[in-house]
């Protein structure tokens, strides 16, 4: 099924069935996928029917017990083989990830490099999966019994999955899930549907048993089906605040993981290496156009050093070459529409007409953005207020360190930080004192390391995501209460 949907003939339209009930199918009603590059139909995938939710609910709570029951050591062979196999298909991948999304094929590598590390840490993770002897007898109502626990699969766990990095953030939710023991149905972006099958297909021609896995492609309504659904234990979503907000509702009482938004502040301080702290902005701040919940959008920079780093960073974004996502010379490609396009070169406007000055880029062809430099805009435009997610940063003067870090905080939302500094003091405090899951020092907001915790706070959501902890969230706490019978003595 692989090497069905990654099909390499030119100009063909992938194909992106669904997984129901353990088969591939792609009757019925079916959605088109045009890529924001080519302008035509790069891949169609067979839509969810109205049902299918029930379906796939029910079929996931039946073989949710088939899952659990194979040893972590088996599903962690099966995990590293499927890392393996990421790795082999690695070119194929990236290419469908060019083709759905615009995202150079250079990127869409390093992904599939992410999802094999992924894939391996996951099956690391499963095979750490245990429990603890607890000290019972260190009370007094305690002695002459004993107590253990375990980590059981959750049973159902439901996988809602954004366009921006389809395959990797796949790969975490359903690696982890998979780990833990548990049967995961997939929600796919509507995006890139033939991207999140081939990532599915891996998992299955790595050895996982048709009832660890489902995947169902369409919008917003199946997706709330899915999560009201009284068969899911737990969900992981990735996406905007907003629709987060609309998950926890559909879902009601249940288990949530919600990686959310983020309009991403980074720190250039006085005694920063100026041209690198440029260099690291201009190479994060547009890859993936920009489209990433922790890319560089707002760098406020120590007053004294503010023209000089961005006559800086306005030169090495023009360094960046735009074009062609196919072409390996690629650094910026398109956007996942035109109107994401527009929406931020609107943006960028608002902020000049209001006395900001647009440094670099300010133009579109289509859904492809030039990369765009903001400096000096208004501290309430939308560039600094709204969570971008496109090929824009802005720059902004700070004059007092202790100010800009409760300026940065003022952001309802808090995911990741970036600080240029060698100043001790600073790095503690910032630490401290910034509301974000995650602070980069000597690097922007938009760095991360797929087995370190992952998450933020405020409208970024809850939970984090890396393997270890997104096991825990995947699994719940047995206790094995032994009355009469004791490993520690009577006395």
């Amino acid at each position: 099924m692989v090497d069905t949907i990654l099909g390499e003939a030119p100009g063909a339209v992938a194909y992106a069935p669904s997984l129901l009930a353990g088969r591939w199918r792609d009757d019925g009603p079916s959605a088109e996928r045009v890529g924001p590059f080519t302008r035509s139909v790069v891949s169609r995938a067979r839509t969810a029917g109205k049902d299918d939710a029930r379906v796939a609910a029910q079929y996931a709570k039946a073989g949710a017990r088939t899952v659990a029951r194979m040893a972590p050591a088996t599903r962690a062979d099966i995990l590293e083989r499927a890392s393996g196999l990421a790795t082999g298909h690695r070119d194929r991948l990236a290419r469908l990830i060019a083709l759905e999304l615009g995202k150079p094929v250079t990127d869409g590598r390093n992904e599939i490099d992410r999802v094999a590390d992924t894939f391996a840490v996951c099956a690391a993770e499963a095979r750490q999966i245990g429990g603890e002897l607890l000290p019972v007898a260190g009370w007094a109502r305690g002695v002459g019994h004993t107590a253990l626990t375990y980590r059981a699969p959750a049973g159902v766990a439901l996988a809602i999955t954004p366009f921006n990095a389809p395959a990797n953030l796949l790969a975490h939710k359903l690696g982890a899930s998979f780990a833990a023991g548990n049967s995961t149905i997939v929600k796919a972006p509507p995006q890139a549907p033939a991207v999140s099958a081939g990532v599915v297909a891996l998992l299955l021609e790595a050895g996982a048993p048709v009832e660890a896995v489902q995947l169902l492609h369409g919008g917003g309504a199946i997706g709330a089906a899915l999560c009201a659904a009284p068969e899911v234990a737990v969900i992981s979503f990735t996406g905007s605040a907003e629709t987060g907000a609309a998950v926890a509702r559909a879902a009601g009482a249940k288990r949530l993981v919600l990686e959310l938004g983020g309009n991403a502040a980074t720190i250039v301080c006085d005694d920063a290496d100026l041209a690198a702290a440029a260099a690291v902005c201009a190479r994060t701040g547009y890859s993936n156009s920009g489209q990433s919940c922790i890319s560089v959008q707002r760098v406020y920079v120590d007053r004294r050093c503010f023209g000089a780093f961005v006559d800086l960073l306005t030169a090495e974004v023009g360094k960046l070459r735009v074009g062609d996502p196919l072409d390996p010379d690629t650094d910026v490609g398109s956007m996942v529409d035109d109107q994401a396009a527009q929406r931020v070169l609107s943006w960028a406007t608002e902020a000049a007409e209001r006395g900001a000055r647009i440094t670099a880029g300010g133009t579109r062809d289509g859904a492809t953005l030039a990369p765009t430099v903001v400096a000096d805009p208004p501290a309430d435009a939308a560039v600094v207020t709204h969570e971008v997610f496109g090929a824009l940063v802005s720059v902004l003067p700070f004059d007092d360190f202790d100010a800009v870090l409760a300026l940065c905080n003022t952001s309802r939302f808090g995911l990741q930080a970036g600080l240029f500094t060698a100043d001790v003091n600073r790095i503690l405090t910032a630490w401290r004192e910034l509301e974000v899951g995650g602070l980069v020092v000597n690097g922007s907001s938009n760095f991360r390391l797929d087995h370190v915790p992952f998450g933020g706070v405020k409208d970024s959501g809850f939970g984090r995501e890396s393997p270890r902890h997104m096991v825990e969230d995947y699994t719940v706490v047995k206790t094995l209460m032994l009355r009469g019978l004791s490993i520690w003595g009577e006395n």
